[in-house]
């Protein structure tokens, strides 16, 4: 048994963003049924061993352990359902809390080199103890076994697929093309239970959807999508920045040339979008855009949603 678990459904800043008085972030605060908050972006996975792999690691991650019984403490003193993460960029709202796992604790980081040696220039993430925490890495189109710290896996395999995008904000080199972005600077995920073969693709972040990509989803049971913008220029609209949903490496959803259309004749079973924007209409279950969303067979994922295959 496969079981998926959204932690944080929203792109980085979270929603309400604590800096954002947009229309939505408004009724966010003030509890509008129609409107829930959210966290930052982040799923967690486990074979139904009780032990758990997330899938980035948010800022919120403190709170979103404390809002799931699964990952909370059930045995000794100090111990956690939690075998280790997985990380698909090194944008701070997947690895910022890492830094919530210091507690040496044995743990498992897997990423690509290039976001390795991300966390290896920062002297911060040394807090988590390389007495406990093995850092991993992951190849580019390799299928790698899950374990924690002891060796022991936990009946998952994860592979990463390169998908377009970019270099995390902090990284950005102007003078160079797209940024200096390099194929290991954003990956999805296609994860598999061992044991039965079930597996979904995780994609929190994607620029484009070329050929090739389209192909190798094509017929899955399961995707959670980068749901960002519903426009490429909603920030701008809304007031609320100066950057196109492209100049921030994420697909829009809307239009011909979007993620909705891109995904209409892939056949997959289910498709959930995650990662969404505090700017993003679909946001409110109520808006013509959600209907839209839901009547082309898409999920608007949410904090604490469950899914088993």
């Amino acid at each position: 048994m496969l079981e998926i678990l959204i932690l944080g459904s929203a792109a980085g800043g979270g929603f309400p963003q604590w800096n954002c008085n947009c229309d939505l972030c408004q009724r966010a605060r003030a509890g509008d049924p129609d409107v829930k908050q959210r966290t930052q972006s982040s799923l967690a996975v486990s074979s139904g061993d009780g032990k758990w792999f997330l899938l980035n690691a948010s800022p919120d991650l403190r709170k979103q352990i404390n809002d799931n019984p699964q990952l909370h403490p059930s045995g000794g003193r100090r111990e956690s359902p939690i075998s280790g993460a997985v990380l698909t960029n090194a944008d701070i709202d997947h690895i910022a809390g890492l830094l919530n796992l210091r507690e040496s604790q044995p743990l498992t980081i897997y990423a690509t080199p290039r976001v390795h040696s991300v966390l290896a220039s920062n002297t911060v993430y040394q807090v988590l103890n390389p007495e406990y925490v093995e850092r991993r890495d992951l190849a580019l189109g390799e299928v790698t076994t899950l374990s924690g710290k002891d060796g022991v896996g936990n009946g998952l395999s994860v592979e990463p697929i390169a998908v377009p995008g970019k270099v995390a904000l902090y990284l950005e080199d102007p003078t160079k093309e797209n940024f200096g972005s390099v194929p290991e600077d954003t990956v999805a995920l296609r994860v598999t239970e061992t044991a039965t073969g079930n597996y979904f693709f995780y994609l929190p972040g994607c620029a484009s959807m070329p050929d090739e990509l389209s192909e190798l989803l094509r017929g899955a049971p399961l995707v959670f999508v980068d749901g960002t913008v519903w426009e490429d220029e909603e920030m701008i609209t809304t007031k609320t920045g100066v950057k196109t949903g492209l100049r921030m490496g994420h697909m829009h959803l809307n239009g011909d040339d979007g993620t909705i259309a891109a995904f209409a004749d892939l056949d997959i079973d289910r498709k959930i979008f995650v990662h969404i924007n505090n700017t993003n209409p679909v946001l409110d279950d109520a808006s013509p855009e959600r209907k839209q969303t839901e009547a082309a067979g898409w999920e608007v994922g949410f904090d604490g949603m469950g899914v088993t295959l």
